[in-house]
């Protein structure tokens, strides 16, 4: 690419003054803002002040962008569009989780509670140098665009399946002390087939008073409808669960359940146990799966007598999936959904270690779920059909039910 005529004065000129460091950024500088210029020339299909059959649309004026560069920070422009928009390839808008990440890492540096690599962190998201004013700015527009997404209404539309779970992180108190906190994520599938991210929240502990907190701020905020409460065996969690639905279902996870239910047979029978417990699932129908839960109950008890009292507690619960329609069942006998994000929070959350305070896992934590959300949202294809979700309200024609809540 040959520099304009323009660009090509102002670098001669900058070599003639001779400023050292302040002429390798500004040639940097001026490089990129021709590559710039030349990007935007060919979205618009003309270039400045130039009359073509091809043009789309026109400038409309710039807006300031500061780039970070070996060089170091150099100010851009970049070209603004009367219909339409424009952003240059070479910039690549950084996404919110970045950002986030971003924020985080250098907070914990301000804080002076980041790790060794830190300052390695820092320079591969793209910085030279840690500033308690940027560190300010960003986290001051993540914290108001998180915060838009966690108080959003939920009454758009009802949520009949609801996902409960919670993993831990490490979070340094103000007395400097560094501790296990909860991060508890709720997630659900709306009546139209679609995922969706309803919540999040940290916390000392799990315990019932915490649950009942977090779930009535999602029913403030207008969650209804809900049918199946899908989550481990948590105490305070299912305690919470069943004071705030009311009249809906709790499905314990088969999955947990399962692991649980090997821990009391011996080693060298838990892949048999394994394989015969699946068979319960494939079963056609709800009371052929009450059946063979009946038989591998029996057969284990013989072997294991702890296990006849466990299954014979867990039945309701682990089988709550089966009076919803066959088509769901995959997707609503487990937490593995939900797990499988919480393995996206960790694998983000392990790049910062210790978290300096609640308000950076709450920065970080939910942008990671607000791009989740956005994506699920989004997809073109339906986490459960329209056809099969349907069937979960067969009085349904074209207007919506006000109500679906009811005894199982």
């Amino acid at each position: 690419m040959a520099l304009s005529q323009s660009a090509a004065s102002e670098l001669l000129e900058a070599f003639r003054a001779g400023d050292g460091v302040d002429l390798v950024r500004d040639s940097v500088r001026m490089v990129l803002q021709e590559l710039i210029e030349a990007e935007a020339s060919e979205a618009i299909g003309a270039a400045r002040y130039e009359r073509t059959a091809d043009r789309t649309t026109e400038r409309n004026g710039h807006r300031s962008r500061v780039l970070t560069t070996k060089a170091g920070d150099v100010n851009l422009r970049i070209p603004k569009l009367r219909t339409g928009s424009f952003f240059p390839s070479l910039l690549h808008p950084r996404r919110r989780i970045d950002q986030a990440l971003y924020a985080v890492v250098m907070e914990a540096y301000v804080h002076g509670v980041s790790t060794r690599s830190v300052d390695d962190l820092v320079a591969a998201l793209g910085g030279t140098g840690v500033s308690k004013s940027e560190v300010s700015r960003i986290c001051a527009g993540l914290d108001e665009q998180v915060t838009a997404f966690r108080t959003r209404r939920l009454d758009e539309t009802q949520v009949p399946y609801v996902y409960l779970d919670a993993t831990y992180l490490h979070v340094r108190t103000p007395e400097h002390m560094v501790v296990s906190k909860a991060v508890v994520v709720a997630t659900g599938v709306s009546a139209d087939g679609r995922r969706e991210v309803l919540g999040v929240d940290v916390g000392d502990s799990e315990d019932e008073v915490f649950w009942r907190a977090f779930l009535d701020s999602l029913k403030k905020r207008g969650l209804a409808g809900v049918r199946l409460v899908i989550s481990d065996q948590h105490a305070g969690l299912v305690a919470a669960a069943r004071r705030c639905f009311q009249g809906s279902a709790h499905q314990r996870c088969r999955v947990h359940f399962a692991r649980n239910l090997l821990t009391h047979v011996p080693k060298n029978s838990t892949e048999m146990v394994a394989a015969l417990f699946r068979t319960i699932f494939a079963q056609p129908d709800a009371d052929a799966m009450s059946a063979q839960w009946d038989a591998v109950r029996d057969q284990l008890a013989a072997r294991a007598p702890k296990v006849g009292p466990l299954m014979d507690d867990a039945k309701a619960e682990v089988l709550a999936f089966n009076i919803f329609p066959r088509a769901h069942w995959r997707k609503i006998w487990s937490t593995n959904p939900l797990e499988r994000l919480n393995k996206e929070i960790k694998r983000r959350a392990n790049v910062v270690g210790i978290f300096p305070n609640e308000d950076a896992v709450i920065r970080l934590i939910g942008a990671v779920l607000a791009d989740t959300h956005d994506e699920w949202v989004t997809d073109e294809r339906r986490y459960l059909s329209e056809a099969s979700m349907a069937k979960l309200y067969p009085d349904r024609h074209t207007e919506p039910v006000a109500e679906i809540d009811g005894d199982q």
